[in-house]
């Protein structure tokens, strides 16, 4: 089900007021917030390239509040129901939706914010959200850059039905790479788990269902060096490093999932951000620079789950609310 565009407003010839709040991003943070804000009768702008976010890509979600099971997808488009519904309600909330276009650069203009898109539009607000999300890291190594897209994927839900019945990886030993393990594991004919740690570093649920899988092979301990195949992944080359042992593994494909790297850069010139390009905020969701705030997997706030990016941006909303009353 793809998800609808809406009516871009548009700051031009200075005839259109200077909106309360832009919020860059429409994943659970976005999202909650777009909620909060319309129902504190905030004027605001929500600006994304796309709806839900990392959300989409997880197969299985058991862990939010009242949702027993559903996937990734299915519950950002219950949270895109929910405003979209106050959005096209005009008549009582004052929420705006832009799709399909994304922030590039947040810049201070005497007391307010100027906020430019990759489409060329300007937007003029008194406060900013910046719940931009994480993209996928990578692991930089020969032969990666060009067979991604081509054997190389970073979203097991996105690809994953793409390799049934197909020999893969699985890089990385956090929480995402256990889940895609697991919902890869259910087509692929054979998945090899490739950490480079000794343990896996999650939910100790996840890594129990992952022993009792038959068709999986764990290489802990394990550093992915080459990739390497001719117009397609073909295979890839790992070095056990309790052994030294080097050996090459014959693959069909390869999902890479080792983390993320926050999408800090559309305000990175006028706030702080620490050693791993996050946001710092307080907790008020306050940043270095008064009248910007964040909230979700691009701050600072260190446990990155749905739930909690759903609350930092409500809670973030109550700030910005108490930051725009007449002092």
């Amino acid at each position: 089900m793809a998800f609808n565009n809406f009516f871009k407003p548009k700051i031009e010839n200075s005839k259109s007021k200077i909106l309360d709040l832009i919020i860059i991003g429409a994943g659970p943070a976005g999202m909650s917030a777009a909620v909060y804000s319309s129902r504190r009768k905030l004027n605001t702008l929500v600006i994304t390239g796309d709806i839900g976010g990392q959300t989409n890509w997880s197969a299985e979600v058991e862990n939010y509040l009242g949702y027993d099971f559903m996937s990734g997808f299915e519950l950002s488009q219950k949270f895109y129901q929910h405003v979209k519904k106050i959005d096209d309600d005009n008549a009582l909330f004052d929420l705006e939706l832009v799709q399909n276009d994304e922030v590039v650069k947040v810049e201070q203009i005497e007391k307010n914010f100027l906020v430019s898109t990759t489409k060329g539009e300007k937007f003029i607000c008194r406060s900013v959200l910046v719940a931009t999300g994480a993209q996928p890291r990578s692991l930089n190594i020969p032969g990666e850059k060009k067979l991604i897209g081509h054997g190389v994927t970073f979203c097991a839900t996105c690809d994953g039905p793409l390799y049934r019945n197909k020999t893969i990886a699985v890089i990385g030993g956090g929480n995402s790479s256990m889940e895609a393990v697991l919902y890869l594991a259910k087509m692929a004919k054979f998945v090899y788990v490739i950490n480079i740690n000794a343990n896996f570093r999650g939910e100790i649920t996840l890594a129990e269902e992952i022993q009792k899988l038959t068709n999986v092979e764990l290489r802990q301990n394990t550093e992915t060096l080459e990739m390497s195949g001719q117009g397609k992944l073909e295979k890839i080359k790992v070095k056990n490093k309790i052994s030294g042992k080097e050996e090459w593994l014959t693959l069909d494909g390869i999902f890479e999932e080792i983390g993320y790297q926050p999408n800090s850069k559309v305000c990175a010139d006028i706030v702080a951000l620490n050693d791993k390009k996050e946001i710092i905020i307080d907790a008020h969701n306050r940043t270095s620079a008064p009248g910007i705030f964040a909230a979700g997997d691009v701050s600072s706030v260190p446990q990155k789950q749905i739930i909690i990016a759903a609350g930092e941006g409500a809670k973030a909303v109550l700030e910005i609310y108490n930051y725009l009353l007449p002092k």
